[in-house]
């Protein structure tokens, strides 16, 4: 028997076994079958979402790759919302691709990841972005970063004659901040001073900014510091409707919709809106600038997807050869430069075509980060090695209670830990 597929039955409790047999490694692979019986490959099968949305910057590299080597790297591009399960089902089929770009590690195929320690150390990649099991294997590496980042609308500023740190300048506090964005609402007329997202991802990053550690699993359970409370009481006067529009976090309303509306003074968003906004925002100008900090200066980052290498396929050589290319500081430069990526390997400088501005802010903001983001991002990836799973997302749908005064903040931190605890 294949030795990865009694791994994955002993996982699945033997549902892979049947299909597994019948459907052999034959979908996803082509050639010779290298690595397995020493054969040449001459083409792979890479999962991923999104390409077409980023600049086509890995199909781009895959065409260098195949006039510098003959092996064509196909790309498969798969709906985000359709790559988990696809994914899943190739899994129990044992018929998974040479490699995926993936948004998380999953239980069913977990045990079937090559080792990529090596491309890690040999490339500088950012470890603390990369998933790796206690055992020190490294199932994962960051493909890219994706960070919380805060958006103006320029021309309000502009009429208001307010001004806003400029890159190279002392970020501003969030009372700074507020008091600005005020005034600039009043000057001009604006419905509202800010949006942020709707998102747990978003509202970490404002924790963290008033020295916050959130939740943090601590001995076996989880905890969190004196900081949270007033940072979410801060945060709750904030959503009065009137700086804040409520329906954003209480009935789900659309941050990006009102702040393209030119209605809006500020967004809480993050990096992945630079395209968006250089293309769909026309009626007038936006400007990234820092985030906040109260007083701590973090922004909340994190791998915007993963590369993982999968065992079982008999390609496990040529797909870790092509990581490894990927990686090397003279392509993984171009890949940034192509798909407009914050990198996640360190000591390589991108020059962007477009927006680079922008993108050099959230790089220079990444780089000031306080070392929480890392080390609750490096808790995040342990938690999906360990299998770890939530009922819905409990900092945020807690919150969302206790902004619509279902119950106090005490009553909300007590309900975010208990849930945490639950999943593990």
């Amino acid at each position: 028997m294949n030795p990865v597929l009694g791994r994955r039955q002993l996982m699945l409790g033997g549902i892979a076994g049947t299909a597994a047999v019948g459907l052999g490694l034959s979908a996803c692979s082509d050639g010779a079958g290298g690595g397995a019986d020493g054969g040449e490959v001459t083409h792979m099968q890479f999962f991923l979402s999104g390409d077409a949305n980023q600049g086509g910057g890995f199909a781009h590299m895959a065409a260098k790759y195949q006039e510098e080597t003959g092996i064509e790297v196909e790309i498969v591009d798969v709906a985000n919302e359709d790559l988990t399960t696809k994914l899943k089902n190739a899994a129990l089929a044992n018929d998974l691709p040479a490699l995926a770009r993936v948004g998380s590690i999953d239980a069913t195929w977990k045990d079937v990841t090559m080792d990529l320690r090596d491309i890690l150390d040999t490339n500088d990649v950012k470890s603390e972005l990369a998933a790796i099991d206690p055992d020190g294997k490294v199932l994962s590496l960051p493909s890219d970063i994706t960070a919380v980042g805060m958006f103006l609308n320029k021309t309000l500023f502009d009429a208001a004659g307010a001004t806003y740190p400029a890159v190279g300048e002392e970020p501003w506090t969030w009372d700074e901040f507020t008091e600005t964005i005020r005034s600039v609402q009043a000057a001009t007329g604006a419905s509202y001073g800010m949006v942020m997202d709707r998102s747990a991802h978003r509202l970490k990053a404002f924790l963290y900014e008033f020295g916050s550690n959130t939740f943090e699993l601590v001995d076996g359970a989880f905890e969190t510091n004196e900081n949270t409370k007033p940072a979410l009481e801060y945060f709750y006067a904030l959503n009065d409707d009137s700086f804040m529009p409520r329906s954003v976090w209480l009935s789900d309303g659309d941050p990006n919709g009102l702040f393209k509306s030119g209605d809006v003074v500020a967004y809480c968003s993050g990096s992945w809106q630079i395209a968006d906004f250089a293309v769909n925002i026309a009626d007038f100008e936006w400007v990234s600038v820092y985030m906040p900090k109260q007083p701590v200066r973090v922004t909340n980052y994190g791998n915007a997807a993963s590369i993982v290498v999968f065992e079982g396929t008999g390609q496990e050589q040529a797909a870790l050869d092509f990581v490894n290319w990927l990686f090397t500081p003279e392509n993984y430069t171009e890949l940034s430069e192509t798909s407009g990526f914050l990198p996640a390997v360190n000591g390589i400088t991108v020059t962007y075509a477009d927006n680079a501005e922008a993108f050099e802010l959230y790089n220079e903001e990444i780089e000031a980060s306080d070392e929480v983001a890392a080390r609750l991002k490096t808790q995040d990836l342990e938690g999906e090695i360990e299998g770890r799973t939530l009922e819905g997302d409990p900092l945020r749908d807690e919150t969302v209670k206790y902004l619509n005064d279902e119950q106090d903040v005490d009553t909300t931190i007590a309900n975010i830990i208990e849930l945490l605890n639950a999943s593990l």
